[in-house]
């Protein structure tokens, strides 16, 4: 099976070569270095949250394209036997991909698990793109665009995401949520597969 950072690898590149962009091109239009996307191309590198979100919304790719496999979306199927992880290094965030972006729908949903003390920082995503943010155990300090949001389990927010916005657990449990990413007309799905 290949591993995430691997897999993200592969999918930078494929799409990048797809649509004929240079690394200097890529870097332009996501913001993230072009020595930062060579060393996650060859596998050097496993990017952040916040970095991978970057060259995500950049690119106009959505975030799961990037933690799915070959044939891991079937009509149909309400969840995949194999669940993508992503798992930040030492920042203690994981993202599980529950269902990966469906271009029939516009959305892709995550199931993202915070440890005590916990933050991730998220830059703007592009404009049009919507997250849904249910939280299903613990308590999740939000801040959207400067506004502070604090929400318990069974609590939810809806915001626009073309702004600065941050995930903390501020807390000595582990914060659990649901994170529903809705996406404009222009997101394409991620390039075919080749093994």
């Amino acid at each position: 099976m290949q591993g995430v950072t691997e897999r993200i690898a592969h999918t930078l590149k494929s799409i990048r070569k797809m649509r004929g962009w240079s690394l200097s091109h890529t870097a332009q239009h996501t913001g993230v270095s072009k020595a930062m996307l060579g060393q996650i191309e060859r596998g050097e590198s496993s990017p952040t949250v916040a970095t991978l979100w970057k060259i995500a919304s950049g690119m106009h790719v959505a975030f799961s394209a990037f933690l799915e496999t070959q044939g891991s979306t079937v009509a149909g199927d309400a969840r995949r036997a194999e669940t993508p992880v992503f798992l930040e290094t030492g920042g203690g965030m994981r993202v599980e991909s529950l269902f990966p972006y469906e271009p029939t729908l516009s959305f892709e949903m995550f199931i993202v698990d915070l440890i005590p003390a916990a933050r991730s920082e998220s830059s703007p995503h592009a404009n049009g793109v919507v997250e849904h943010v249910a939280v299903i155990e613990g308590v999740l300090a939000l801040t959207v665009d400067g506004g502070a949001h604090r929400l318990s389990s069974g609590q939810g927010i809806r915001f626009a995401a073309d702004c600065p916005h941050s995930y903390h657990n501020p807390g000595v449990e582990r914060v659990r949520f649901h994170d529903l990413i809705h996406y404009p007309p222009w997101c394409e799905r991620s390039p075919a597969w080749s093994t």
